[in-house]
């Protein structure tokens, strides 16, 4: 009863009965309007629209109570826009006026929280646009895409700026977005191209082998196949193993028919000394000299190693496959006496006072775990140049940048190769 008598009397505060009308009376700069018509009596009429208020009124406190609760208050703008138009329009009779001015202040303040969440977006989108940017050049694909990935998503979930700054923003940033991904492309179609050009460089070179590996004319066939071997190891660029080991077999094997061939033509000749013979072995005794240098003192060793590099050159050509063989003996026998000399020399400096401390075993294990190390840093700069060379274009400028490279890359090869050796060669001094 109590809840009836105070909803008539808000009625009749803010309406009013004219004739069969029902009237809400002026507020704000709006006019006095009607708002429905009496039908069983004017009591139960205003009662009827006091109710309507309420209903109205509810909607309001329920707007604004989730407005106060949420943290996207944004969200809510619209509904408060579309609530505060209808305070004009709604047919009931109650205090308008304050719901107008509530949802006023709610519409202030979601704007005044609309422009700070659109500067920390600003803000966030800038940096996200220096991200993007400073990655647009990175040549590690793998790592810059995942990151690109990254700053996408975070760009997606970041809300509006000014809509003035949109169409900016947005261009810069799919730009450098864009920017990398083209890149991207065209280094992929580039290595692919280039990779194709490799392959077909090896299929010619295995062509040509294959065409020579039946020839008769044995002298100038031997210098056409070391001629293609050379240009064999000038190739560079990397293919995958399968495919690069399959092409290699096919190349070596019609290399090995043809020195087979070359080796029984040889025996078949007359078999008094000729000069490439003398020089054979020649060169045969410097090798065996080399190989017994480790056996000297170091000082003396590498001394006379650079004596019989000297000599080496002074010696006459070698004819057939055995001239690569005494050479890369020779080369061989020669690293290890340099390398051993290092080693000798790093250890010296690492003992205090430069006296060698601890038993016999104990010096050979030092030597061994120095060998290791320097293997290991030797493994790194030779994954560094790969990895140069990987990325490097295939453009003929960058030709003799391609073969210094290359060049380096088989010196580290070489220098692995000699220290595993050295260390093979000091584990036979352990006792068993």
């Amino acid at each position: 009863m109590e809840q009836n008598d105070h909803l008539l009397a808000e009625a009749r505060r803010y309406g009013y009965i004219q004739g069969d009308q029902v009237w809400l009376r002026a507020f704000m700069d709006l006019p006095a309007r009607q708002v429905g018509q009496v039908k069983e009596s004017e009591e139960a009429s205003l009662h009827y629209f006091a109710h309507r208020f309420e209903t109205f009124r509810a909607k309001v406190e329920d707007l604004l109570q989730k407005i106060e609760e949420s943290e996207n208050k944004g969200s809510f703008l619209m509904k408060a826009l579309h609530l505060k138009e209808q305070v004009a329009t709604y047919d009931g009779l109650g205090d308008f006026e304050s719901l107008h001015r509530r949802l006023s202040e709610a519409e202030d303040a979601i704007r005044v929280t609309i422009v700070r969440n659109r500067e920390k977006n600003l803000a966030t989108k800038i940096n996200l646009i220096q991200e993007a940017e400073a990655l647009r050049n990175s040549l590690d694909w793998q790592t810059a895409g995942e990151q690109l990935k990254e700053v996408r998503q975070a760009w997606i979930k970041t809300g509006p700026v000014e809509k003035q700054l949109t169409e900016e923003l947005e261009g810069r940033f799919h730009r450098a977005v864009e920017d990398f991904y083209v890149k991207k492309k065209e280094f992929l179609a580039e290595k692919k191209q280039m990779v194709n050009r490799v392959y077909d460089r090896y299929r010619d070179l295995i062509h040509k082998s294959e065409a020579l590996q039946n020839s008769d004319e044995f002298e100038e066939t031997t210098k056409k196949l070391k001629q293609l071997q050379q240009d064999w190891k000038e190739v560079g660029g990397t293919l995958p193993r399968k495919q690069a080991n399959d092409l290699w077999t096919r190349f070596r094997a019609a290399h090995n028919h043809f020195f087979e061939r070359l080796k029984v033509h040889i025996n078949t000749r007359r078999t008094e000394p000729t000069p490439g013979d003398d020089n054979l072995s020649r060169k045969r005794a410097l090798v065996a000299e080399a190989e017994a240098l480790l056996n000297r003192p170091m000082g003396e060793a590498v001394a006379r190693a650079k004596e019989l590099q000297a000599a080496w050159k002074k010696v006459g050509p070698v004819r057939g496959e055995e001239s690569d063989r005494v050479w890369e003996q020779f080369i061989l026998a020669c690293d290890k006496v340099f390398e051993m000399s290092a080693l000798e020399h790093f250890i010296r400096k690492r003992q205090a006072g430069g006296n060698e401390v601890g038993s016999p075993e104990e010096q050979v294990t030092n030597r061994i775990q120095a060998l290791r190390d320097f293997i290991k840093y030797d493994k790194q700069e030779q994954e560094v140049l790969e990895e140069n060379l990987g990325k490097l274009s295939s453009a003929p400028s960058n030709d003799a940048f391609r073969t210094m490279l290359q060049g380096k890359i088989r010196a580290f090869q070489r220098k692995i190769r000699t220290k595993n050796d050295l260390i093979e060669l000091l584990r036979k001094r352990l006792p068993a």
